[in-house]
């Protein structure tokens, strides 16, 4: 599948999010040890906003680990808010319009997971995206068309609302077409201001989804921490896996949840899907 990390908090360096942690999202585009592949070398992308609303992108088919050009980006790129992804296909081609995150507007969206049987539902969900939509889809995978989908269902509005109804359209659609469990995701989201992250399966063993402790509090626990004296409090992370072994630093995000991340707060809620 992919591995993803979605960062808010004061500006930081990209490669401090990408490279140097221990199990940062390069190391674990070689050897992830949550996923459900260990190596995740079909391409990767970096989304960030700087002074704008519309967030920059970087995307390439390169493995992760082997490509130039985001080391030298990273070293320079500096931002309060970023989405990474590396990719593992689960069939879509290996092409550039293919890579996470996905970008409409101002919003972000990445995906790790499945929509199962997604060639025999691909018709029919692509015929519920708003047709003022629909000529904006690039690519060929399940997860940009669950974002279309999103958009479509009021995602700029009520982004859980919009995802439950997306998620509620593709298993009905599944169910239609005898796929016992169509739906298989941790999806994050942003608009640039807030997070959005949710973790769900129809069969309710989701793949691993892991956000970070109140900084406040670990450099109270670690007071010679030295990363963590350039962090704000405010500093959050959503990530597939944990980008390092600090003892207190990551919680799981429980099944069926939607994680809401706004500045220093967090909100946690039960996630399902309903019928659009």
């Amino acid at each position: 599948m992919c591995r993803w990390l979605a960062y808010s908090g004061s500006p930081v360096l990209l490669e401090d999010l990408l490279f140097k942690p221990k199990n940062s999202l390069v190391v674990q585009s070689q050897d992830s040890k949550l996923g459900a592949t260990t190596t995740n070398g079909d391409g990767f992308g970096v989304g960030w906003y700087g002074e704008g609303e519309i967030p920059g992108l970087f995307r390439s088919t390169e493995p992760a680990w082997n490509d130039r050009n985001l080391r030298e980006l990273s070293a320079l790129a500096r931002s309060r808010r970023v989405f990474a992804h590396i990719r593992a296909s689960t069939g879509s081609a290996v092409q550039q319009t293919n890579c996470h995150p996905f970008r409409h507007d101002r919003w972000l969206w990445m995906h790790n997971g499945v929509l199962s049987g997604f060639p025999l539902m691909k018709r029919d969900l692509a015929m519920q995206v708003d047709p003022a939509l629909f000529h904006l889809i690039e690519g060929s995978t399940d997860s940009e068309m669950l974002f279309f989908l999103a958009l479509t269902y009021g995602l700029s509005e009520d982004p859980p609302a919009a995802v439950s109804r997306a998620v509620g359209l593709v298993e009905a659609t599944g169910r239609r077409h005898g796929i016992a469990e169509p739906v298989q995701m941790t999806v994050a989201t942003t608009d640039g201001v807030t997070t959005w992250a949710f973790r769900y399966s129809t069969e309710r063993r989701s793949r691993s989804l892991f956000h970070s402790t109140d900084v406040s509090t670990l450099r109270h626990q670690y007071p010679d921490h030295p990363a963590l004296h350039d962090l704000s409090d405010d500093a959050r992370l959503v990530v597939s896996e944990p980008l390092g072994d600090l003892q207190g630093a990551w919680n799981e995000v429980p099944e069926s949840s939607c994680l809401t991340v706004d500045g220093a707060s967090e909100n946690l809620r039960p996630f399902s899907p309903t019928l659009p």
